[in-house]
């Protein structure tokens, strides 16, 4: 009897003094500061690109069973999040009038999206889901003119943003394994190349306001920009970074949802030129603006020049990078695949596995 009262009085304590459940990785990433954290825990973005298994997959032939399978090898080898290209030039998926009017996406292109984040959420890796890139704006293939006439006209931005962007934040908003929406995969060369047109940076900037503050206005899905040139084009100081927040502000008639949460500049060698190799050196020093988190959101998988990519992950982390997302994990192009990263990932994993899979 004394030893059943016993117990009762430590169900009574238990109940009445419940201990705070700890975050779980699967819980939405939110930004802190210049961090991220998965629900109450830190997180690093031990990440990688998966951009396409196949070109234009989504609308168009999407295997998921393949998907499946090589989610599943990127959480086995400690990698936490991939980015993900949902359209590779807006051919398959989207339909766009030659006036650039977007009139909204097609029915197998939502089943392919939805196939994707089930299998994100069965598998836990968190998705990066690009949403355009400089490609749309191409003249390699035939209905190129309709991206970049979409761009010179606000009533074709509100277009692209009420019937492509937003639906996809509203989707998907419950499923935290969309961690973040990639509004434009380089969009520097749509300003610098000829044959991506060389258009001004104001209809993009106006793109970018509209769709953030459509995003944050309802849902909760962090936003970022794929920018090439880091330095170039989102530094300090103020003026020169044109992802900043008054700049786009004032895109949006002065909405303060009208931002990005994190920076996601691109790293390849043939970037020394600008500032040296990023990976060894602070953010700060690499000439960033560091008021929001910045992650590496793409770089070679086989290592930067003179150093294997092992080094360049843990580099990263120790200058206070937020992540590194290595191009690309499934060998697209020359530039490597998971049996490159996976030395980089694993290692990570092994040193800071708190910070990879929090909570567990």
């Amino acid at each position: 009897m004394k030893t059943g009262f016993i117990a009762i009085l430590l169900l009574l304590v238990a109940f009445s003094n419940p201990q705070p459940a700890r975050a779980a990785f699967g819980d939405r990433i939110t930004v802190s500061g210049t961090n991220f954290k998965a629900g109450s825990d830190p997180i690093w973005i031990n990440g990688a690109n998966t951009p396409w298994h196949v070109w234009n997959e989504f609308g168009g032939k999407l295997d998921a069973g393949w998907w499946d399978y090589h989610l599943e090898q990127l959480h086995k080898n400690g990698i936490n999040a991939t980015r993900v290209w949902i359209s590779c030039n807006g051919e398959t998926g989207i339909d766009i009038d030659a006036a650039g009017h977007v009139s909204g996406c097609t029915a197998r292109f939502w089943k392919n999206l939805d196939a994707l984040f089930k299998i994100a959420r069965q598998r836990q890796v968190y998705i990066d889901a690009t949403l355009i890139s400089f490609d749309h704006f191409s003249d390699y293939h035939r209905h190129y003119q309709s991206w970049r006439n979409m761009l010179a006209d606000n009533r074709n931005i509100d277009s692209l943003v009420t019937n492509y962007v937003l639906p996809v934040a509203l989707r998907y908003r419950d499923n935290p394994w969309l961690w973040s929406i990639d509004l434009c995969n380089e969009p520097d060369w749509i300003h610098e190349l000829p044959k991506c047109g060389k258009l001004p940076w104001d209809g993009f900037q106006t793109y970018v306001a509209k769709a953030a503050a459509a995003i944050h206005s309802n849902s909760p899905v962090l936003v970022t920009v794929g920018l090439c040139m880091g330095p170039k084009y989102t530094a300090r100081p103020p003026g020169t970074n044109i992802l900043d927040d008054q700049a786009l502000m004032v895109r949006a008639n002065g909405d303060a949802r009208a931002r990005i949460d994190f920076y996601t500049p691109h790293y390849y060698d043939w970037m020394r030129v600008l500032r040296r190799n990023a990976f060894y050196q602070t953010p700060a020093n690499y000439g960033l603006d560091t008021n929001k988190p910045i992650v590496l959101g793409e770089c070679r998988a086989k290592g930067t020049a003179q150093h294997t990519i092992v080094q360049d992950y843990e580099a990263a982390f120790t200058n206070g990078w937020q992540g590194v997302m290595a191009w690309s994990s499934n060998g697209v192009d020359h530039n490597g695949s998971l049996a490159d990263l996976n030395f980089a990932t694993k290692a990570i994993l092994a040193r800071h596995g708190d910070l990879v899979f929090p909570g567990r």
